[in-house]
Protein backbone atom coordinates (compact mmCIF):
# COMPACT_ATOMS: atom_id res chain seq x y z
CA UNK A 1 0.00 0.00 0.00
CA UNK A 2 1.85 3.24 -1.22
CA UNK A 3 -1.30 5.37 -2.04
CA UNK A 4 -2.56 8.50 -0.05
CA UNK A 5 -6.26 9.24 -0.54
CA UNK A 6 -8.79 11.28 0.99
CA UNK A 7 -12.56 11.02 1.16
CA UNK A 8 -14.59 13.95 2.03
CA UNK A 9 -18.19 13.48 2.61
CA UNK A 10 -21.06 14.66 1.61
CA UNK A 11 -19.13 15.25 -1.42
CA UNK A 12 -16.52 12.46 -1.33
CA UNK A 13 -13.27 13.21 -3.50
CA UNK A 14 -10.00 11.15 -4.06
CA UNK A 15 -6.64 13.09 -4.29
CA UNK A 16 -3.90 10.34 -5.06
CA UNK A 17 -0.31 11.27 -4.67
CA UNK A 18 2.07 9.55 -7.16
CA UNK A 19 6.18 9.44 -7.12
CA UNK A 20 6.90 12.28 -9.77
CA UNK A 21 9.26 15.05 -8.64
CA UNK A 22 7.28 18.06 -7.08
CA UNK A 23 8.08 21.68 -6.73
CA UNK A 24 7.98 22.32 -3.15
CA UNK A 25 9.80 19.69 -0.89
CA UNK A 26 9.79 18.71 2.52
CA UNK A 27 13.04 19.23 3.84
CA UNK A 28 12.37 18.72 7.38
CA UNK A 29 9.83 17.37 10.07
CA UNK A 30 8.97 18.57 13.53
CA UNK A 31 6.48 17.48 15.84
CA UNK A 32 6.50 14.15 13.93
CA UNK A 33 5.28 11.35 16.02
CA UNK A 34 3.67 7.56 15.86
CA UNK A 35 -0.06 7.91 14.71
CA UNK A 36 0.29 11.90 14.04
CA UNK A 37 -2.45 11.78 11.52
CA UNK A 38 -4.92 11.14 13.60
CA UNK A 39 -5.21 13.29 16.88
CA UNK A 40 -7.05 12.28 19.25
CA UNK A 41 -7.85 8.81 18.53
CA UNK A 42 -11.55 7.43 19.26
CA UNK A 43 -11.68 4.02 17.64
CA UNK A 44 -9.05 1.28 17.18
CA UNK A 45 -9.67 -1.98 15.20
CA UNK A 46 -6.78 -4.74 14.79
CA UNK A 47 -6.12 -6.92 11.67
CA UNK A 48 -3.51 -8.86 13.25
CA UNK A 49 -3.48 -11.59 10.18
CA UNK A 50 -2.19 -8.47 7.97
CA UNK A 51 -0.12 -6.92 10.85
CA UNK A 52 -2.75 -3.73 10.48
CA UNK A 53 -4.29 -1.27 12.94
CA UNK A 54 -7.15 1.26 11.94
CA UNK A 55 -7.23 3.82 14.24
CA UNK A 56 -10.36 6.83 13.88
CA UNK A 57 -9.63 10.36 15.19
CA UNK A 58 -11.72 12.71 16.62
CA UNK A 59 -14.15 14.12 14.08
CA UNK A 60 -14.02 18.49 14.36
CA UNK A 61 -17.33 20.61 13.63
CA UNK A 62 -17.18 21.59 10.29
CA UNK A 63 -13.97 19.68 9.55
CA UNK A 64 -13.65 16.08 9.10
CA UNK A 65 -12.45 12.88 10.79
CA UNK A 66 -9.11 10.89 10.02
CA UNK A 67 -8.68 7.14 9.69
CA UNK A 68 -5.71 6.22 9.23
CA UNK A 69 -3.92 2.26 8.53
CA UNK A 70 -0.63 1.75 9.92
CA UNK A 71 1.69 -1.24 9.74
CA UNK A 72 1.85 -2.32 13.79
CA UNK A 73 5.48 -3.25 12.89
CA UNK A 74 7.26 0.19 11.57
CA UNK A 75 3.80 2.45 12.65
CA UNK A 76 4.30 3.84 8.67
CA UNK A 77 0.46 5.01 7.73
CA UNK A 78 0.06 3.39 4.99
CA UNK A 79 -3.64 4.88 4.04
CA UNK A 80 -5.63 7.97 5.85
CA UNK A 81 -8.88 8.63 4.84
CA UNK A 82 -10.90 11.93 5.98
CA UNK A 83 -14.68 11.57 6.55
CA UNK A 84 -16.92 14.56 6.51
CA UNK A 85 -18.81 12.72 9.77
CA UNK A 86 -17.59 10.79 13.31
CA UNK A 87 -16.55 7.14 12.90
CA UNK A 88 -18.07 4.69 14.73
CA UNK A 89 -17.58 1.25 13.84
CA UNK A 90 -14.72 -0.13 11.49
CA UNK A 91 -14.21 -3.67 10.05
CA UNK A 92 -11.44 -5.18 8.17
CA UNK A 93 -12.65 -8.05 5.42
CA UNK A 94 -11.63 -11.17 6.90
CA UNK A 95 -9.75 -12.12 3.16
CA UNK A 96 -10.04 -9.12 1.05
CA UNK A 97 -7.83 -6.27 0.98
CA UNK A 98 -10.71 -4.08 2.34
CA UNK A 99 -11.89 -1.84 5.38
CA UNK A 100 -15.73 -1.15 5.74
CA UNK A 101 -15.84 2.24 7.63
CA UNK A 102 -19.12 3.50 9.50
CA UNK A 103 -19.32 7.20 9.95
CA UNK A 104 -22.93 9.76 10.51
CA UNK A 105 -24.20 11.52 13.51
CA UNK A 106 -27.25 13.55 14.34
CA UNK A 107 -28.29 16.49 12.36
CA UNK A 108 -29.12 18.29 15.54
CA UNK A 109 -32.90 18.64 14.57
CA UNK A 110 -34.43 15.92 12.91
CA UNK A 111 -32.00 13.34 10.42
CA UNK A 112 -29.17 10.54 11.67
CA UNK A 113 -27.10 11.17 8.85
CA UNK A 114 -23.73 8.88 7.35
CA UNK A 115 -22.01 7.35 5.16
CA UNK A 116 -20.71 3.50 4.76
CA UNK A 117 -17.13 4.01 2.93
CA UNK A 118 -15.41 1.28 1.63
CA UNK A 119 -11.38 1.27 1.50
CA UNK A 120 -9.51 -0.50 -0.77
CA UNK A 121 -6.36 -1.03 0.79
CA UNK A 122 -3.95 -1.83 -2.05
CA UNK A 123 -5.46 0.77 -4.94
CA UNK A 124 -5.77 3.60 -2.71
CA UNK A 125 -9.45 4.20 -3.24
CA UNK A 126 -12.47 4.90 -0.29
CA UNK A 127 -15.93 4.47 -2.31
CA UNK A 128 -19.12 5.37 -0.34
CA UNK A 129 -21.83 2.77 -0.46
CA UNK A 130 -25.28 4.22 0.51
CA UNK A 131 -26.91 5.71 -2.40
CA UNK A 132 -29.13 8.14 -0.33
CA UNK A 133 -27.73 11.71 -0.31
CA UNK A 134 -28.00 12.46 3.55
CA UNK A 135 -27.07 8.64 4.22
CA UNK A 136 -27.60 6.87 7.26
CA UNK A 137 -25.78 6.89 10.77
CA UNK A 138 -23.62 3.34 10.65
CA UNK A 139 -22.72 2.23 14.27
CA UNK A 140 -21.79 -1.36 13.86
CA UNK A 141 -20.12 -3.35 11.14
CA UNK A 142 -19.38 -7.13 11.31
CA UNK A 143 -17.94 -9.31 8.57
CA UNK A 144 -19.99 -12.52 9.13
CA UNK A 145 -18.37 -14.12 5.95
CA UNK A 146 -16.34 -13.15 3.06
CA UNK A 147 -19.80 -12.03 1.11
CA UNK A 148 -22.01 -10.82 4.21
CA UNK A 149 -21.47 -7.59 6.24
CA UNK A 150 -23.75 -6.85 9.35
CA UNK A 151 -24.72 -3.56 9.27
CA UNK A 152 -26.01 -1.85 12.23
CA UNK A 153 -27.83 1.56 11.86
CA UNK A 154 -29.69 4.28 13.88
CA UNK A 155 -32.88 5.45 12.51
CA UNK A 156 -33.06 7.38 9.75
CA UNK A 157 -35.05 10.24 11.72
CA UNK A 158 -36.03 10.50 15.19
CA UNK A 159 -40.10 12.03 13.75
CA UNK A 160 -42.15 10.57 17.14
CA UNK A 161 -39.45 7.92 17.87
CA UNK A 162 -38.30 8.34 21.58
CA UNK A 163 -36.10 5.40 21.16
CA UNK A 164 -33.91 6.70 18.22
CA UNK A 165 -31.18 7.56 20.49
CA UNK A 166 -30.50 4.26 21.81
CA UNK A 167 -32.13 1.58 18.92
CA UNK A 168 -32.00 1.00 15.51
CA UNK A 169 -32.14 -1.11 12.19
CA UNK A 170 -29.83 -4.39 11.47
CA UNK A 171 -29.24 -5.42 7.88
CA UNK A 172 -27.20 -8.20 6.50
CA UNK A 173 -25.82 -7.05 2.70
CA UNK A 174 -24.50 -9.60 0.83
CA UNK A 175 -22.24 -9.54 -2.54
CA UNK A 176 -20.25 -11.99 -3.86
CA UNK A 177 -17.26 -9.55 -4.71
CA UNK A 178 -16.91 -6.50 -2.22
CA UNK A 179 -13.77 -5.27 -4.34
CA UNK A 180 -16.36 -4.77 -7.44
CA UNK A 181 -19.21 -3.36 -5.28
CA UNK A 182 -19.99 0.74 -7.23
CA UNK A 183 -19.94 3.31 -5.72
CA UNK A 184 -23.48 4.41 -3.73
CA UNK A 185 -25.20 1.19 -4.85
CA UNK A 186 -26.46 0.46 -1.65
CA UNK A 187 -30.35 1.58 -1.63
CA UNK A 188 -32.81 1.65 1.10
CA UNK A 189 -34.17 -2.02 0.35
CA UNK A 190 -30.54 -3.25 0.92
CA UNK A 191 -30.28 -1.54 4.26
CA UNK A 192 -33.39 -2.23 5.46
CA UNK A 193 -33.78 -4.63 8.98
CA UNK A 194 -35.92 -5.16 11.89
CA UNK A 195 -35.41 -2.95 15.03
CA UNK A 196 -32.98 -3.57 17.53
CA UNK A 197 -31.43 -2.26 20.39
CA UNK A 198 -28.07 -0.15 19.08
CA UNK A 199 -25.91 0.98 21.87
CA UNK A 200 -23.47 3.63 21.49
CA UNK A 201 -20.25 2.79 23.01
CA UNK A 202 -17.45 4.88 23.86
CA UNK A 203 -14.29 3.23 22.22
CA UNK A 204 -11.68 6.37 23.36
CA UNK A 205 -10.06 4.47 26.39
CA UNK A 206 -9.10 1.19 24.54
CA UNK A 207 -7.67 3.38 21.54
CA UNK A 208 -5.59 5.90 23.61
CA UNK A 209 -4.25 2.21 25.08
CA UNK A 210 -3.59 0.35 21.90
CA UNK A 211 -1.77 3.39 19.78
CA UNK A 212 0.24 4.18 23.53
CA UNK A 213 1.27 0.52 23.98
CA UNK A 214 2.12 0.64 20.18
CA UNK A 215 3.79 4.53 19.90
CA UNK A 216 4.52 5.24 23.46
CA UNK A 217 5.61 8.73 21.80
CA UNK A 218 1.96 9.57 20.57
CA UNK A 219 0.21 12.62 21.61
CA UNK A 220 -2.82 13.59 20.33
CA UNK A 221 -1.44 17.63 18.70
CA UNK A 222 -3.75 18.89 16.00
CA UNK A 223 -4.79 22.31 14.06
CA UNK A 224 -1.19 24.06 13.88
CA UNK A 225 -2.51 27.98 13.07
CA UNK A 226 0.67 30.14 13.12
CA UNK A 227 4.02 29.40 12.78
CA UNK A 228 7.51 32.09 13.19
CA UNK A 229 10.83 31.42 12.52
CA UNK A 230 13.44 33.20 14.73
CA UNK A 231 16.77 34.72 13.74
CA UNK A 232 18.39 32.17 15.80
CA UNK A 233 16.96 29.33 14.26
CA UNK A 234 14.03 28.46 16.97
CA UNK A 235 10.62 28.28 16.09
CA UNK A 236 7.02 29.16 17.45
CA UNK A 237 3.77 27.72 16.71
CA UNK A 238 0.21 27.93 18.32
CA UNK A 239 -2.11 25.36 17.95
CA UNK A 240 -4.86 23.26 19.74
CA UNK A 241 -4.70 23.42 23.25
CA UNK A 242 -0.66 25.14 23.17
CA UNK A 243 -0.77 28.85 23.42
CA UNK A 244 2.87 29.11 22.07
CA UNK A 245 5.05 26.42 21.88
CA UNK A 246 9.04 26.87 21.35
CA UNK A 247 10.86 24.67 19.21
CA UNK A 248 14.95 24.25 19.26
CA UNK A 249 16.63 24.80 16.06
CA UNK A 250 17.24 20.95 16.51
CA UNK A 251 13.43 20.48 16.54
CA UNK A 252 13.46 19.77 20.21
CA UNK A 253 10.93 21.38 22.02
CA UNK A 254 12.03 24.04 24.48
CA UNK A 255 8.88 24.93 26.08
CA UNK A 256 5.20 25.02 25.82
CA UNK A 257 2.46 26.92 26.92
CA UNK A 258 -0.78 25.21 27.58
CA UNK A 259 -4.61 26.34 26.89
CA UNK A 260 -7.39 25.41 26.84
CA UNK A 261 -8.58 25.89 23.44
CA UNK A 262 -5.27 27.17 22.07
CA UNK A 263 -3.77 30.25 20.21
CA UNK A 264 -3.88 31.64 16.93
CA UNK A 265 -1.90 34.50 15.46
CA UNK A 266 1.75 35.30 16.51
CA UNK A 267 3.65 38.40 16.52
CA UNK A 268 6.92 38.61 17.59
CA UNK A 269 8.85 41.88 18.95
CA UNK A 270 11.76 43.30 17.25
CA UNK A 271 14.13 42.19 19.52
CA UNK A 272 12.78 39.03 19.57
CA UNK A 273 12.46 39.04 23.47
CA UNK A 274 8.63 38.39 23.60
CA UNK A 275 5.26 37.75 21.16
CA UNK A 276 2.43 38.56 21.55
CA UNK A 277 0.06 35.91 20.47
CA UNK A 278 -4.26 36.07 20.15
CA UNK A 279 -5.78 33.22 21.96
CA UNK A 280 -9.01 31.17 20.08
CA UNK A 281 -12.13 31.30 22.69
CA UNK A 282 -15.54 30.02 20.52
CA UNK A 283 -18.45 31.75 20.42
CA UNK A 284 -20.49 30.27 22.96
CA UNK A 285 -17.53 30.82 25.77
CA UNK A 286 -16.70 34.07 24.86
CA UNK A 287 -19.24 35.66 27.85
CA UNK A 288 -17.55 33.44 30.62
CA UNK A 289 -14.12 33.12 29.68
CA UNK A 290 -13.54 35.71 27.06
CA UNK A 291 -10.97 36.08 24.60
CA UNK A 292 -7.80 37.83 25.47
CA UNK A 293 -4.62 38.49 23.48
CA UNK A 294 -1.15 37.66 25.88
CA UNK A 295 2.17 38.86 25.67
CA UNK A 296 4.68 35.92 26.41
CA UNK A 297 8.20 35.55 27.05
CA UNK A 298 10.52 33.92 24.08
CA UNK A 299 13.37 32.36 26.69
CA UNK A 300 10.61 30.51 28.86
CA UNK A 301 7.01 31.42 27.92
CA UNK A 302 5.55 33.63 30.63
CA UNK A 303 3.32 35.77 30.42
CA UNK A 304 4.50 39.73 30.37
CA UNK A 305 0.83 41.31 29.61
CA UNK A 306 -2.49 40.86 28.29
CA UNK A 307 -5.38 42.31 26.30
CA UNK A 308 -9.09 41.47 26.75
CA UNK A 309 -10.65 42.95 23.63
CA UNK A 310 -14.27 44.37 23.34
CA UNK A 311 -15.42 42.01 20.36
CA UNK A 312 -13.21 38.94 18.84
CA UNK A 313 -10.33 39.81 16.69
CA UNK A 314 -7.51 38.52 14.76
CA UNK A 315 -4.26 39.45 15.68
CA UNK A 316 -2.10 40.35 12.38
CA UNK A 317 1.49 41.96 12.19
CA UNK A 318 1.85 45.48 10.40
CA UNK A 319 4.31 46.17 7.62
CA UNK A 320 6.45 48.38 9.92
CA UNK A 321 6.54 45.33 12.86
CA UNK A 322 3.75 46.56 15.17
CA UNK A 323 1.07 43.94 16.63
CA UNK A 324 -2.15 45.05 15.40
CA UNK A 325 -5.76 43.44 16.00
CA UNK A 326 -8.26 43.04 13.26
CA UNK A 327 -11.94 42.76 14.26
CA UNK A 328 -13.51 39.73 13.45
CA UNK A 329 -16.74 40.90 12.51
CA UNK A 330 -20.63 40.07 13.41
CA UNK A 331 -20.34 36.89 11.28
CA UNK A 332 -17.47 35.40 12.91
CA UNK A 333 -15.07 33.95 11.13
CA UNK A 334 -16.75 34.84 8.09
CA UNK A 335 -16.22 38.21 8.42
CA UNK A 336 -12.80 37.83 9.25
CA UNK A 337 -9.93 39.52 7.26
CA UNK A 338 -6.63 39.40 8.85
CA UNK A 339 -4.23 40.87 6.38
CA UNK A 340 -0.26 40.00 7.03
CA UNK A 341 2.20 43.13 6.59
CA UNK A 342 -0.37 45.77 6.07
CA UNK A 343 0.47 49.36 6.13
CA UNK A 344 -2.97 49.68 8.09
CA UNK A 345 -5.28 47.58 9.50
CA UNK A 346 -8.51 46.28 7.51
CA UNK A 347 -11.21 44.56 8.03
CA UNK A 348 -14.82 44.32 7.52
CA UNK A 349 -17.42 46.36 8.39
CA UNK A 350 -21.16 46.09 7.25
CA UNK A 351 -22.60 48.74 5.70
CA UNK A 352 -26.71 49.23 6.31
CA UNK A 353 -29.15 50.56 4.04
CA UNK A 354 -30.90 53.92 5.89
CA UNK A 355 -33.17 52.73 8.42
CA UNK A 356 -32.47 48.92 8.98
CA UNK A 357 -32.40 47.64 12.24
CA UNK A 358 -30.98 44.18 11.66
CA UNK A 359 -26.74 44.42 12.77
CA UNK A 360 -26.46 41.80 10.07
CA UNK A 361 -28.09 42.45 7.27
CA UNK A 362 -26.62 45.09 4.72
CA UNK A 363 -23.57 45.45 1.97
CA UNK A 364 -20.24 44.50 3.39
CA UNK A 365 -17.42 46.42 3.18
CA UNK A 366 -13.68 46.27 3.40
CA UNK A 367 -12.48 48.80 5.98
CA UNK A 368 -9.34 50.17 6.92
CA UNK A 369 -7.42 52.07 9.81
CA UNK A 370 -4.35 54.43 9.67
CA UNK A 371 -1.61 53.04 11.84
CA UNK A 372 -1.53 56.51 14.02
CA UNK A 373 0.34 57.65 17.12
CA UNK A 374 3.92 56.19 18.86
CA UNK A 375 5.05 53.48 18.35
CA UNK A 376 4.46 50.92 21.44
CA UNK A 377 5.21 47.07 22.74
CA UNK A 378 1.29 46.52 22.72
CA UNK A 379 -1.38 45.81 19.74
CA UNK A 380 -2.67 48.58 17.67
CA UNK A 381 -6.62 48.66 17.93
CA UNK A 382 -8.66 50.28 15.60
CA UNK A 383 -11.23 52.67 16.99
CA UNK A 384 -14.82 54.17 15.47
CA UNK A 385 -13.67 58.03 14.17
CA UNK A 386 -10.96 56.42 12.22
CA UNK A 387 -12.28 54.21 10.06
CA UNK A 388 -11.90 54.41 6.36
CA UNK A 389 -14.98 52.88 4.25
CA UNK A 390 -12.53 51.73 1.18
CA UNK A 391 -14.57 49.54 -1.23
CA UNK A 392 -17.51 46.73 -1.11
CA UNK A 393 -16.29 43.48 -0.34
CA UNK A 394 -17.32 41.75 -3.08
CA UNK A 395 -16.63 42.60 -6.79
CA UNK A 396 -19.53 40.90 -8.52
CA UNK A 397 -23.21 42.22 -8.74
CA UNK A 398 -25.37 39.51 -6.78
CA UNK A 399 -22.79 37.38 -4.78
CA UNK A 400 -21.74 37.33 -1.13
CA UNK A 401 -18.37 36.43 -0.52
CA UNK A 402 -17.15 34.82 2.79
CA UNK A 403 -13.59 36.54 3.96
CA UNK A 404 -10.18 34.30 4.26
CA UNK A 405 -6.64 35.41 5.36
CA UNK A 406 -4.60 37.85 2.96
CA UNK A 407 -1.44 39.89 2.49
CA UNK A 408 -0.49 43.33 1.64
CA UNK A 409 1.39 43.76 -1.59
CA UNK A 410 4.52 46.58 -1.74
CA UNK A 411 2.28 48.81 -4.02
CA UNK A 412 -0.60 48.61 -1.24
CA UNK A 413 -2.80 46.60 -3.45
CA UNK A 414 -4.97 43.66 -1.51
CA UNK A 415 -4.55 39.81 -2.04
CA UNK A 416 -6.85 38.06 -0.04
CA UNK A 417 -9.12 34.60 -0.25
CA UNK A 418 -12.62 33.94 0.62
CA UNK A 419 -15.29 32.03 -1.01
CA UNK A 420 -18.65 32.61 -2.49
CA UNK A 421 -21.42 32.04 -0.80
CA UNK A 422 -24.13 29.32 -1.68
CA UNK A 423 -26.78 27.77 -0.13
CA UNK A 424 -25.97 24.33 -0.56
CA UNK A 425 -22.39 24.56 0.24
CA UNK A 426 -18.90 25.81 -1.72
CA UNK A 427 -19.32 25.25 -5.20
CA UNK A 428 -17.08 24.45 -8.12
CA UNK A 429 -14.82 27.79 -8.77
CA UNK A 430 -16.71 28.84 -5.27
CA UNK A 431 -13.26 29.74 -3.79
CA UNK A 432 -11.44 32.63 -4.64
CA UNK A 433 -7.90 34.63 -4.24
CA UNK A 434 -8.03 37.92 -5.59
CA UNK A 435 -5.42 41.20 -5.63
CA UNK A 436 -7.80 44.62 -5.82
CA UNK A 437 -6.53 48.08 -5.83
CA UNK A 438 -6.24 49.45 -3.14
CA UNK A 439 -8.38 52.59 -4.09
CA UNK A 440 -11.41 51.00 -5.69
CA UNK A 441 -11.04 47.64 -5.31
CA UNK A 442 -11.41 46.53 -8.39
CA UNK A 443 -9.12 43.06 -8.71
CA UNK A 444 -6.29 42.83 -11.36
CA UNK A 445 -6.81 39.26 -11.38
CA UNK A 446 -8.92 36.27 -9.36
CA UNK A 447 -8.09 32.65 -9.40
CA UNK A 448 -10.56 30.46 -8.54
CA UNK A 449 -10.90 26.99 -7.48
CA UNK A 450 -13.13 24.74 -5.53
CA UNK A 451 -11.52 24.09 -2.09
CA UNK A 452 -11.54 26.46 0.68
CA UNK A 453 -8.13 28.23 1.87
CA UNK A 454 -6.80 27.53 4.98
CA UNK A 455 -3.78 29.89 4.49
CA UNK A 456 -2.06 32.73 2.38
CA UNK A 457 1.20 34.63 2.66
CA UNK A 458 3.34 36.42 -0.22
CA UNK A 459 6.88 37.65 -0.83
CA UNK A 460 7.66 40.62 -3.46
CA UNK A 461 7.15 37.51 -6.18
CA UNK A 462 4.25 35.47 -5.02
CA UNK A 463 1.40 34.38 -3.54
CA UNK A 464 1.17 31.13 -1.16
CA UNK A 465 -2.19 29.52 -0.47
CA UNK A 466 -2.88 26.19 1.19
CA UNK A 467 -6.29 24.71 0.88
CA UNK A 468 -8.39 22.17 3.30
CA UNK A 469 -7.82 19.32 0.51
CA UNK A 470 -3.64 18.90 0.84
CA UNK A 471 -3.23 21.61 -1.88
CA UNK A 472 -0.52 24.18 -1.80
CA UNK A 473 -0.69 26.56 -4.89
CA UNK A 474 1.88 29.41 -5.82
CA UNK A 475 0.36 32.29 -7.41
CA UNK A 476 2.56 34.78 -9.53
CA UNK A 477 1.64 38.29 -7.93
CA UNK A 478 2.13 40.17 -10.78
CA UNK A 479 -0.56 37.93 -13.12
CA UNK A 480 -2.02 35.48 -11.06
CA UNK A 481 -1.19 32.62 -13.01
CA UNK A 482 -0.11 29.16 -11.44
CA UNK A 483 3.27 28.91 -10.83
CA UNK A 484 3.02 25.78 -9.36
CA UNK A 485 0.45 23.70 -7.83
CA UNK A 486 1.17 20.44 -5.25
CA UNK A 487 -0.69 18.73 -2.98
CA UNK A 488 1.53 18.29 0.09
CA UNK A 489 2.62 14.53 1.49
CA UNK A 490 4.36 13.61 4.64
CA UNK A 491 5.82 10.27 4.14
CA UNK A 492 3.51 8.29 2.09
CA UNK A 493 0.07 9.96 2.80
CA UNK A 494 -1.29 13.59 2.47
CA UNK A 495 -1.33 16.94 4.88
CA UNK A 496 -3.44 19.59 5.01
CA UNK A 497 -1.66 23.10 5.50
CA UNK A 498 -3.21 25.10 8.38
CA UNK A 499 -0.88 27.57 8.46
CA UNK A 500 2.10 28.67 6.02
CA UNK A 501 4.69 31.52 6.63
CA UNK A 502 7.42 32.80 3.79
CA UNK A 503 10.54 32.53 5.68
CA UNK A 504 12.77 33.43 2.73
CA UNK A 505 12.96 33.45 -1.37
CA UNK A 506 11.66 29.67 -1.96
CA UNK A 507 11.85 29.02 1.51
CA UNK A 508 8.29 28.36 3.73
CA UNK A 509 7.54 26.81 7.19
CA UNK A 510 4.52 25.12 6.83
CA UNK A 511 1.90 24.16 9.96
CA UNK A 512 -0.59 20.96 9.42
CA UNK A 513 -3.95 19.98 10.63
CA UNK A 514 -1.74 16.91 12.31
CA UNK A 515 0.04 19.17 14.37
CA UNK A 516 3.55 18.90 12.47
CA UNK A 517 5.87 21.96 11.28
CA UNK A 518 7.60 21.23 7.98
CA UNK A 519 10.67 23.53 6.59
CA UNK A 520 9.45 23.16 2.85
CA UNK A 521 11.52 24.67 -0.13
CA UNK A 522 10.57 25.28 -3.37
CA UNK A 523 12.36 24.64 -6.41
Amino acid sequence: MSRAFMVWAPVLELAKIGTMPFPLSVDRIIGDRAFAEIGDPVLAVPDERRGLLAVAGAYEFGGAAPVGVYDTGDLACRALVRSGHPVHAMAFHPTRPLLAIGTGHYDGGYFFEGQLLLLHLETGTAVPLIEHGLGRQVLGLEWLDEEALRVVMAPPDDWQDETAGVEGHVAVVRRPDWTAVPARSLTSHDLAGPRVAAPRPDGRAVARRLVTELGPAWEPRRNVRAVEALSDGRILATLDGVQLECRLPSGERAWTVPDEEGGSGIVVAADEGSAWVGLVRRPGRRDSVPQSVVRLSLADGKRLDSIVPASSVSLVRCADGRPALSPDGRNGPRSRLPVRGGSRIYFQSVLRSPGGRNPYEGERWVTAMELQGPTTARPVEPFGPSVQWLFPYSWEPGETHFGGPGAEAADGSLVHAGTVYHGQGLQPGGSFVVRREPTDGRPRWVFRTDRKATALDADEAAVYVGYDDGEVVALDLGDGTVRWRQHLTVGEVSAVPTALTVTATNRFLIGTGDGRILECSAA
